[in-house]
Parts: C-alpha cells; sequence; structure tokens
C-alpha cells in the first residue's frame, strides 16, 4: 500500500504518486488503491502540512484562496503564521512540545470570521515527521453547536451499561448513536469469520426499508479500508457527492513522499466507495469501528440520505462512544457466555473426577456426565487404547480412523502451542468430510498425548442455513474508465437469497478454549495416574519379589520335615502287630495326607521359579508348541479321544518356547478334564489386531494386540468365579471330582502369561464351555 515504485505496466500513477481525481476511476481491484495516501481532500475543508521544525507549509490542498483568500503557490515555503497569526503559531508550537500528537488527532483553536471568511475549527496531529492542519468550518450557527455532547455520551454510557446480552446491547448502541447524531439510519454491522458482514442491529426512520440481517460480501469493504479502520474511530464522509480537492504539490518536497492521511477527518474517499454509497441512495455516513482486542469485530454505520455536517465536537462524542462500545461490547460477550463457559467446565471436572476414581478415559463416555453433556455438540469420539469410544451421532468407526491419520499429519498438532483444530466447514479443508457433512460438518479436535496420538472430537451437523444477501455476492462488474477497464461497485442491492450447506454452527472461541483446558486436565491426569501406577508397580514388585522368595524357601525347607514324617507313617503301617486297626487307619490317613502336602509343596516350588528365573525370549512357531503340548497332555490323533481344531495356523512369537508350551499344556489339560463329552473338542487359534470376534469384557490394555484362545466345549464357569480360578490352590469342584488336582494350574498360567506382559481372560457359562483369551507382547521383565 506505501510502495510508490509500482510498474507503470500495473498502475497509471508510474511515479507512485496517486491522486483519485487523476487516477481513482483507473482501478481493477479494490485492494490495489492506495487509500491511505489519496492526494486529495473533500472541498469542505482546507488542510496544510508543516515541516515540524519550523512550521513552514510545505503542501497545502488547492482550495486555499477560497477559506484564507492566498493560493496555494503564494502560501508554500511560508510560515504557518501567515495563515494563523503569530499568536496562534506560539500556541501550536506549545501543543507541539507537550501534547502527544503523533497518530492523535486532536483540537487546536477555531479561526475567527474574517474578511467575509467563515469561522474554522482547526485540528492538529503529526505522522510521518510533519505536523498536519486542517481546517473545517464550525458550524456554530447550526442546532448541534448549542449540543452539550458531554452529557449525552455520559448518559449513553449509562443506558449502553443496562443491557444485558450481545443483541440487547447492540440495539442499544444504533439508538444512542442515532439520537446523538440525528442521522437517518445507524446500523451495527458485524464480521463472520469469513470476513463477510451482517447488519446485526438496526436503528432507522420508520419510512426507510428495513437492513436488519442482511448479509454483504467480503469484498464490500476491502482489506485496505479494514485496515484503516483499525487504526482510528471515525470516519467521516460529509457528501457522497461533494467535490474532491487535490493536494499541491502532491509530493512532500523535502521527502518526495506523499502525505499518509490515515487519520484525517478531510481525506478524500474513495471512487469505488461515492459509488456505491451512491448506488444505495446514501448522501452521507459516519462509520465507527467496534475494535475486539485489536481485532475488527465490526462497524458502527451511520447513513444519511441528505448530505449534512459532522462536526468536531460531534465527531469527538461519536469517537468515544466508539471505544466505549469497543471495551464494553467484549465484556457483554464474556457476561453472555459465562454461563455456558461455567456449565462446560462443571462438566468437565466431573469428567476428570470420574476417569480419576475408574483410572481410565473411558469414564468420559460409560456414565453420566458424558462427554456430550459439556459441549453443545451432536456427538463425540475419543480415540484412546487403540479404539474409539462414541456418545451421540458421529461418524462410523473406519470414517473416523480416516479423518483421525487426516489429523494427525496437520501442522496444529505438530509440536504446536496449540494442538486444536476447529471448523465449520470440514469438506472445505478435507473432502471426503463431503461424505459425513450430515454429522460432522463442525469438528472441534484436541490431542491428549502425542505418543499414542489419542484425541477428543466433537461434532456438529450442516445447518442448511438461509442467508439473505443485499444483492448478489458474486457480482463483480467491470466498466469503461479513462484508462481502460475498470472496477465498479455493485449496483444492484436487491434480496438475493442463497441457501448454504456443508456449513455447521461455528464453534466459539470460548468452546475452543474449553476443549483446550479439557486437554490439559486429561494430560495433568494421565501424569497423575503414571506416577502413581509407578509407585504401585514398585510396591507390587517389591512384594511379589518377596512372596516369591517366601514361597521358594517354604515349599523347599519343609520337604523335609514332610519326609519324616511320611516315613515315619510308613515304618509304623509295616509293623502291624503294633497298630490295631484304628490306628492302622489313622497312619494310612496320615500317609495319603503327606502326599497330598507334598504335590502342593511341588506345586508352590514350581509356582515360584516361574516367577524367579530370567525368561529368555526368541521367535517360536506356535504350531510346534502346541503340537507339543497336546503330546505331553497325552493327545494323539490316532487315539481318536478327543477333537483339536486349528482354524488357521498360528503365528512366530517372540516369547519363551519352555513357559508358553505350559500355558498350552495347561489349559489343554483343563479342557480335557473339566468336561462331560464323550469326545471333547478343543479349537486353539488367535486373533489379529483389528479382527472381530472378541467378548465384552476383553481388557482395554489388549487394544492393538494378537490375542490367543483356547476354547473347550465342557462345563463351563460361572461369571462370578471367573476371577477366583486364577487364584493358587483354588478349586470349583469337589477335590477329587474330574481328576483331583491341587488348583495350581491356572495360577502359573497366569504368572506365565503376565511374565511376558500379557494378560489372560475368560469368556464362559454355565455346562457352555469356555475360551480363555491371553496375550504375548513380549514385554521382556529381567529380574535382578
Amino acid at each position: 500500500m506505501n510502495d510508490f515504485s509500482t510498474d507503470s505496466v500495473l498502475h497509471p500513477w508510474a511515479n507512485g504518486l496517486y491522486s483519485i481525481k487523476r487516477h481513482g476511476t483507473s482501478l481493477t481491484t479494490c485492494d490495489s488503491e492506495p487509500i491511505q495516501t489519496p492526494g486529495c481532500i473533500q472541498a469542505h475543508g482546507v488542510l496544510l502540512v508543516l515541516r515540524l521544525t519550523d512550521l513552514t507549509i510545505l503542501q497545502a490542498s488547492d482550495n486555499t484562496a477560497e477559506f484564507f483568500g492566498e493560493a496555494p503557490d503564494v502560501l508554500l515555503g511560508q510560515s504557518v503564521a501567515r495563515v494563523i497569526g503569530a499568536e496562534r503559531l506560539d500556541y501550536l508550537q506549545n501543543m507541539l512540545l507537550r501534547e502527544s500528537l503523533e497518530c492523535n488527532v486532536l483540537y487546536a483553536f477555531t479561526l475567527p470570521e474574517r474578511e467575509g471568511k467563515g469561522a474554522l475549527d482547526a485540528c492538529i496531529h503529526t505522522t510521518g515527521g510533519v505536523a498536519v492542519l486542517e481546517f473545517e468550518a464550525t458550524g456554530r450557527q447550526a442546532d448541534h453547536a448549542e449540543r452539550d455532547y458531554f452529557s449525552l455520551v455520559r448518559a449513553a454510557v449509562g443506558r449502553l451499561q443496562t443491557a444485558t446480552g450481545l443483541s440487547e446491547f447492540c440495539d442499544q448502541v444504533t439508538t444512542e448513536v442515532r439520537n446523538m447524531t440525528g442521522l437517518d439510519r445507524v446500523m451495527v454491522y458485524r464480521f463472520h469469520a469469513d470476513l463477510h458482514g451482517e447488519v446485526f442491529a438496526e436503528s432507522r426512520r420508520d419510512d426507510l426499508p428495513a437492513w436488519l440481517g442482511l448479509h454483504y460480501p467480503a469484498t464490500d469493504i476491502p482489506h485496505p479500508a479494514r485496515e484503516i479502520f483499525k487504526k482510528l474511530w471515525v470516519r467521516p464522509l460529509q457528501n457522497v457527492a461533494g467535490p474532491l480537492v487535490e493536494m499541491m504539490p502532491l509530493a512532500n518536497p523535502d521527502t518526495g513522499k506523499p502525505l499518509d492521511m490515515t487519520y484525517c477527518a478531510l481525506r478524500a474517499p474513495s471512487v469505488m466507495y461515492t459509488e456505491y454509497l451512491a448506488n444505495m441512495g446514501v448522501a452521507a455516513t459516519l462509520v465507527m469501528p467496534i475494535l475486539v482486542d485489536g481485532q475488527l469485530w465490526g462497524l458502527i454505520v451511520s447513513h444519511q440520505y441528505t448530505a449534512t455536517w459532522f462536526g468536531y465536537q460531534l465527531r469527538a462524542a461519536c469517537e468515544l462512544i466508539a471505544q466505549v462500545v469497543s471495551l464494553q461490547l467484549k465484556s457483554t460477550e464474556y457476561i453472555e457466555q459465562q454461563a455456558y463457559r461455567l456449565k462446560v467446565d462443571r462438566v468437565h471436572q466431573q469428567l476428570i473426577a470420574k476417569a480419576s476414581q475408574t483410572g481410565d478415559l473411558v469414564a468420559f463416555f460409560n456414565s453420566q456426565p458424558t462427554l456430550l453433556d459439556a459441549m453443545e455438540a451432536d456427538g463425540a469420539a475419543l480415540f484412546h487404547m487403540g479404539r474409539w469410544w462414541c456418545v451421540g451421532r458421529t461418524p462410523t468407526h473406519p470414517q473416523l480412523d480416516a479423518l483421525a491419520e487426516w489429523l494427525n499429519q496437520r501442522a496444529e498438532f505438530d509440536g504446536g502451542e496449540r494442538p486444536v483444530y476447529a471448523t465449520d466447514s470440514l469438506s472445505q479443508d478435507y473432502p471426503p468430510g463431503a461424505g459425513i457433512a450430515d454429522v460432522a460438518s463442525g469438528v472441534l479436535a484436541v490431542r491428549v498425548s502425542r505418543l499414542r496420538q489419542d484425541l477428543i472430537l466433537w461434532f456438529r451437523p450442516e445447518t442448511i442455513q438461509t442467508v439473505n444477501w443485499a444483492g448478489d455476492p458474486n457480482d463483480k462488474i467491470v466498466g469503461a474508465g479513462t484508462h481502460g477497464a475498470r472496477l465498479t461497485p455493485r449496483g444492484s442491492f436487491e434480496l438475493f437469497v442463497e441457501s448454504v450447506k456443508a456449513r455447521a454452527l461455528p464453534w466459539t472461541g470460548m468452546e475452543i478454549e474449553s476443549a483446550l483446558r479439557l486437554r490439559m486436565l486429561v494430560m495433568e491426569l494421565v501424569v497423575a495416574r503414571a506416577e502413581q501406577l509407578a509407585e504401585l508397580n514398585i510396591d507390587l514388585t517389591t512384594s511379589n519379589e518377596e512372596l516369591d522368595a517366601f514361597a521358594y524357601v517354604a515349599s523347599h525347607d519343609l520337604k523335609e520335615p514332610l519326609r519324616g514324617i511320611h516315613r515315619y507313617a510308613h515304618q509304623m503301617l509295616e509293623s502291624a502287630q503294633v497298630l490295631d486297626p484304628d490306628n492302622r487307619q489313622r497312619a494310612e490317613s496320615l500317609m495319603r495326607l503327606t502326599l497330598r502336602m507334598d504335590s502342593l509343596l511341588d506345586s508352590l516350588l514350581h509356582f515360584s521359579r516361574v516367577g524367579r528365573t530370567n525368561l529368555e525370549f526368541e521367535d517360536v512357531d506356535l504350531n510346534s508348541v502346541v503340537a507339543d503340548a497336546l503330546e505331553m497332555v497325552g493327545v494323539r490323533p490316532a487315539d481318536n479321544a478327543c477333537t483339536v481344531v486349528l482354524p488357521r495356523p498360528l503365528p512366530v512369537v517372540l516369547c519363551n518356547e519352555v513357559r508358553v508350551r505350559e500355558i498350552f499344556s495347561n489349559l489343554i489339560s483343563n479342557a480335557l478334564k473339566y468336561t462331560r463329552q464323550a469326545q471333547p473338542r478343543i479349537e486353539i487359534g488367535y486373533l489379529a489386531s483389528g479382527e472381530p470376534g472378541l467378548p465384552a469384557n476383553t481388557p482395554l490394555e489388549t487394544s492393538g494386540q494378537t490375542v490367543y484362545y483356547v476354547r473347550d466345549d465342557g462345563i463351563g464357569i460361572e461369571k462370578r468365579h471367573f476371577e477366583q480360578v486364577f487364584r493358587m490352590f483354588k478349586r470349583l469342584n469337589g477335590r477329587d471330582e474330574y481328576g483331583g488336582g491341587v488348583g495350581a494350574g491356572l495360577s502359573v498360567v497366569k504368572k506365565v502369561v503376565g511374565r511376558h506382559g500379557g494378560v489372560i481372560w475368560i469368556d464362559s457359562a454355565r455346562d457352555m464351555g469356555s475360551t480363555f483369551y491371553f496375550t504375548l507382547p513380549a514385554t521382556i521383565h529381567v529380574l535382578p
């Protein structure tokens, strides 16, 4: 915008000096116009550019003769005292010393009537190393001159502070500005995320058509104009059809650069802007920005259908109103959203409390409240422990997998400070999103684990909206200009209705921040849980080592006295003449008990050795392991005593061959033992990650792992006994039923599976057979 060496092929102002009067009808795009340096002013005032060091006139508008009685070529190079007098010259010099005038326009003085010329209000500011002095008619003979703007502003601010919601507040803004200015129409014009505008509130003359709710394309307010509105608080245009006056010369003779008129009230408007207003039938306009955190939230736009006058006092009052509105609008929005924010935060805290109690994020979904009760959304999904957990209306799991893969590749999740993605039109960023627009046009996603790429997502469906445009938003008209084709503004503002699809209600800033806060709470919970588990694992490891050591010592040291008792009882039985029948029966019972005790000690000793022995892992073909296990338990195909089925060959696994053979031999032995079938059926197989067939009680930590199983058609196990069967020396049947035994086999199996980093669980029902599932992820644990 401030590049003044533009190629003449692109712009007719080859020397970089632009004038609306000369070049304003040469534009092909609005964004190419240097509106900060228009080279012209509105003709109802006069402008002087002064050198700061000596207040010499460097530039003057080409209408000084009309206001001061002397032409620009007479004034250029002269002290400004020639126009304002020595006394006011001293006053200006003092202002420059004591006031902060850089880009800050202040009233300086009123130049009294003289020689038939009306009184002029003078305002001054500095910019780019020069002082800019603007003169306008005071207009004190008009009705506005007697108005007490301070009291008007104070009363207006008081009424604005009573508004309770954003809509009510903006309605009050239009009422107060219209009462203060007396203009025909005042609107609050709100910008949307895509920069198009909407008339959000309106106060108007009763005979004027209503524009409330109308939308205007972003191109109606070009980017350069938006940038200027971030720098000033009021933009007056007293006469849309009024003449323009060029600066003499266009360039500052000291610097060779044009004057930056960003902060000038007299700055000439763009030809595109005046034609646009004329097409709307507007004769004068007063525009004030609404800024929130330095960004352009919207505009207060005032229209008059006859030319009018905007004096300095009125503009100052409107400037103050714009600043108050900008400050209060932020707090009004905050108050309006506070109840929603508190509700979201309260539910999130409840979710975190539930997850802390259960130790798992699945608590977000399995009971009230759920993740969907916090945010205003139709569906929510969590990717955790390798699988999806969903509530409400969500895409299918394959669709979620594809979406998650795409999300995890986005820059927002690649080490950014705000790992969040929010959109109200997913298909614009993610073309496959068009296929899930009915449930997920709007997506809000945060990543809660970079390592596992866990995600929390909220979904909103498309909301087919009817947007009322003031004219066709795609209407771009190119007409004939002085230097060839030129862009002209829209001439029609007839209602144009558009149906907007594949777009959801947008996520608010508060909702996005709440999602990020939940992410932090989840991460803090995970860290705390990890520390807690680490402490428990240390304690558990110590306890297990001590227990294994005790079991080994106890079982080993008890063997010798038990053998002595057995020998003594045996000797007593051999001395038949010593024992009467009762004592002989007691000695035989003692023999049986010592043999059973010896068997129990053998099992305990074996169990302790499983926990104490370091395991060596290697690639093992499970088909050979199962074949050896079948042979160990006495199953031979030729005997036709049972049916063993392998639906498909088993894989090669990193494990300890001897111990895994023990797993299969124990499970196969139990399948043969606990049955009423004449020819039992045993199925041995596996399910790869993602394959269907796992029971509902499958542990979450097995997600993504291969699961092995041994299934039988035996007597089955009731659900209430699923945990008991893995306890040492625990039998569900009588001691001598189903071949007897000490009840140590499944305890050893669980121990071996755990030594491989896996878990084992059961799916069974009484008289319906049992299936033992287990994993072998081969997380090697080396004992000290």
